[in-house]
């Protein structure tokens, strides 16, 4: 990989003693285990690639927590496909094989059908009550007409706007509905 990347002038290779400025950490391993998640760990802020030999599902979602915006596996790996992974990863997105990206969807869907959902919970960390109490408020309605809307008290809407501001570090309602609609909540 190395060989393939110095002679190109889009990329600065550091070494490992420089690794604190790198924008974009590139972690090579033969497959997801405890030393490579390590190595993404001890990566600190910068973006992440793995290029990998083998993906399991497992692997794929450790990876994924572990903040990694890009995978490439190794026999795909050219120095024009790594760059363009390392570009994506440093503008923010994120860049997998295609089966990859199908296995992690399945993943999470279980995960969201199976743990979440059973729990009245979403990946967004809100309940379906607090979306609902947040999108009326983003609507224009106070507190007495939610409570008639939802058919709850007062007090209750109340607790839960209180609950979800005090979770999110949230200053007030206007925040509240600020920060769940630049973030795609509601």
């Amino acid at each position: 990989m190395v060989s393939q990347l110095r002679p190109r002038p889009e990329v600065l290779l550091l070494d490992y003693a420089e690794a604190d400025r790198a924008e974009v950490a590139v972690v090579i391993a033969d497959g997801i285990d405890e030393a490579t998640l390590r190595a993404l760990r001890a990566r600190g802020t910068s973006a992440l690639v793995l290029v990998v030999t083998q993906v399991d599902d497992i692997g794929l979602v450790a990876a994924v927590e572990h903040g990694v915006a890009g995978i490439v596996r190794r026999a795909e790996t050219t120095a024009d496909r790594l760059i363009a992974v390392i570009r994506a990863a440093d503008a923010g997105e994120g860049t997998i094989p295609p089966d990859l990206l199908g296995r992690l969807l399945q993943r999470v869907g279980t995960v969201q059908r199976e743990v979440l959902g059973p729990r009245g919970l979403t990946f967004t960390g809100l309940t379906d009550r607090e979306v609902e109490v947040l999108r009326l408020v983003a609507d224009g309605f106070d507190t007495a007409q939610i409570a008639d809307k939802l058919c709850y008290s007062q007090r209750t809407i109340k607790n839960i706007l209180s609950n979800l501001m005090n979770r999110m570090h949230l200053r007030n309602r206007c925040h509240a509905v600020a920060y769940a609609l630049r973030n795609g909540l509601i």
